[in-house]
């Protein structure tokens, strides 16, 4: 203020925060400083949407005539999605725009959590050396869990709001708690911080078991006798002043790289590799819509849609006729349920395909009238892209329409090849259902029924096999061979029958066909095992589909943090 010749007393500065009613106050004060050449301050304008409009003319109404000194600083928390920003676009074109950006990577991450304290706050506790080391140990957590999320899917099922106050209300609880207890309650701090401050936020239970996992790792009583690692090559400190931990941070911590997360280095390369598809998507999307690209003989669009659509429409088959297909079977055993469901849902789904093509191509003709479905339909065929309505009635998928259309004829390949005789296949294709948990129940049913077991204290068990599908001549005698599964995250080792490190830049590798029975829940082995959860598409969160028990020699805690899953297609 100084600098610009002005000095400053409250009389000429005017700090409003919004919400709670104070538009009143805010209108007054910006007339008042119009004229009188003050400074005023509006806090938080994102909470008051409905009033934007009228700020936007008053500042216009203000533009001109008011006193030169006049001025007007704005702040709001930055929208959560492009489609909500409420700031006007006047408000915004005429101003100055300064934007405070989340710190990107670990080392920034770090510093910016230890900032939220001071050399007090690490002197507050008695019983100093437990609570700087689990102050620094929560800070660490709170980065990473924050910056986790670029690394999309694998990082976090979902996206969650974790903030500052969830970092600074944990060290007040534990605090408190270390203060009343005479030895660590590492437990009771886990859950709190675990289930409550940052779990508080978290909706989805694999993501709740990451967060307990990274807990269990870094706060536990190892911390306390210096042998503890944050991360490959990065011990937590010993005890220092706050300045000397800020040192620590820039003289020790590694390069960014997902081993900090607990990650392998391919997850980086996933994400990426998805970034610059996204980002290809989008410059495609955005091409201009002429249907006539210039002289000289190129196609046009509608050629190029037309032959497409004649292709689809010739490669696809007459519909399952369900009527015939249930008098042929003598028993309605739980895998000829399953057979059924799935070949309802592919005629619900077919039967679209070619009502939508065939309408597209009257429509191109000129027989009928385009409507804005049948443009819709025939941007997404030019585009490579599955339309709207066949994904409403399909499965999930991140497929082009290139590859989903050929997955989509092998899917109806299976599906007759099982209702020729409706014996089992030699090895079940699990991605090629719609709702492969019906097809993983019906072998419990199945193996239920023959023991007579109950089936609320079953569970399945899997065994992966050394095999691959070609090698698999006939089915078992109980339970299935499933194959066409990926691991993300790591691989399969089949000679030794665990889990390892994944191979740089191989994404995720083919497992081979694994054997699945029902077994008594209390007769299952979870010593050594990854509880591994099973996944539609690497979009993960929803497209969930079981769990598989799989072999581990290294501690589960490794494969949790590196966000080990089965695809099902990729």
């Amino acid at each position: 203020g100084k600098k610009l010749g002005y000095t400053f007393n409250n009389r000429n500065f005017h700090n409003v925060s919004l919400g709670q009613g104070q538009e009143v106050v805010a209108e007054q004060a910006l007339d008042l400083a119009a004229k009188e050449g003050h400074w005023v301050i509006l806090q938080n304008i994102h909470l008051v949407a409905k009033w934007l409009r009228f700020l936007e003319k008053k500042l216009e109404h203000h533009s001109e005539g008011s006193h030169q000194d006049f001025r007007v600083f704005i702040s709001a928390e930055p929208a959560p999605s492009p489609d909500s920003h409420i700031i006007p676009q006047g408000i915004l074109e005429n101003s100055i725009k300064i934007t405070n950006e989340a710190p990107t990577g670990m080392h920034a991450n770090l510093h910016k959590a230890l900032d939220n304290f001071n050399q007090d706050t690490l002197e507050m506790c008695t019983r100093e050396n437990e609570f700087k080391s689990i102050l620094f140990a929560l800070c660490y957590f709170h980065a990473v869990v924050a910056e986790r999320r670029k690394f999309g899917p694998q990082g976090w099922n979902c996206s969650y709001p974790f903030n500052t106050g969830d970092l600074t209300i944990s060290v007040n609880v534990l605090y408190n708690y270390l203060e009343a207890s005479s030895k660590v309650p590492y437990d009771d701090l886990r859950y709190l911080f675990g289930e409550i401050m940052y779990g508080g936020h978290i909706t989805d239970d694999w993501d709740r078991r990451l967060c307990k996992t990274y807990l269990e790792e870094f706060i536990k009583p190892e911390m306390l006798e210096g042998e503890l690692l944050l991360a490959p090559g990065f011990p937590l400190p010993g005890n220092m002043d706050y300045n000397g931990y800020h040192q620590y941070i820039d003289d020790a911590l590694p390069p960014e790289s997902p081993y900090l997360y607990g990650l392998h280095p391919n997850a980086e390369i996933g994400f990426l590799t998805q970034a610059s598809e996204k980002l290809f998507r989008t410059v495609l999307e955005m091409q201009p819509r002429d249907s006539s690209l210039g002289e000289g003989g190129v196609v046009t669009r509608e050629e190029t849609v037309k032959a497409l659509l004649e292709e689809m429409l010739e490669k696809l088959m007459d519909e399952f006729n369900i009527a015939e297909l249930m008098a042929k079977v003598e028993e309605r055993t739980p895998y000829a349920v399953v057979a059924f469901q799935e070949c309802e849902r592919m005629n619900i789904l077919t039967s679209e395909i070619k009502r939508s093509l065939k309408e597209l191509d009257l429509g191109l003709k000129g027989e009928l009238t385009m409507t804005s479905e049948m443009e819709n339909l025939q941007n997404a065929l030019f585009l490579d892209m599955v339309p709207e309505s066949w994904i409403k009635r399909a499965y999930p998928s991140t497929a082009s329409l290139g590859t989903w259309f050929a997955d989509l004829l092998t899917r109806i390949k299976e599906l007759e090849a099982w209702t020729g005789d409706f014996s089992l296949p030699s090895s079940v294709w699990l991605a090629g259902f719609f709702n492969p948990q019906s097809f993983l129940t019906a072998i419990m049913q199945s193996t239920a029924r023959k023991n007579g077991w109950p089936l609320d204290k079953m569970t399945l068990q899997c065994d992966v096999t050394k095999k691959n599908r070609e090698d698999v001549a006939s089915p078992p005698r109980e339970g299935a061979y499933v194959h066409g599964l990926f691991m993300e995250g790591a691989r399969w080792d089949a000679q030794a029958g665990i889990i390892t490190d994944a191979r740089l830049k191989v994404l995720t590798p083919a497992m081979p066909v694994i054997f699945i029975k029902a077994i008594p829940a209390d007769k299952q082995d979870i010593r050594s095992m990854y509880p591994c959860p099973v996944y539609k598409t690497r979009q993960r969160g929803p497209t969930y589909v079981w769990t598989f028990n799989l072999k581990t020699k290294e501690n589960p805690s490794k494969w949790v943090l590196a966000g080990v899953a089965l695809l099902l297609q990729v």
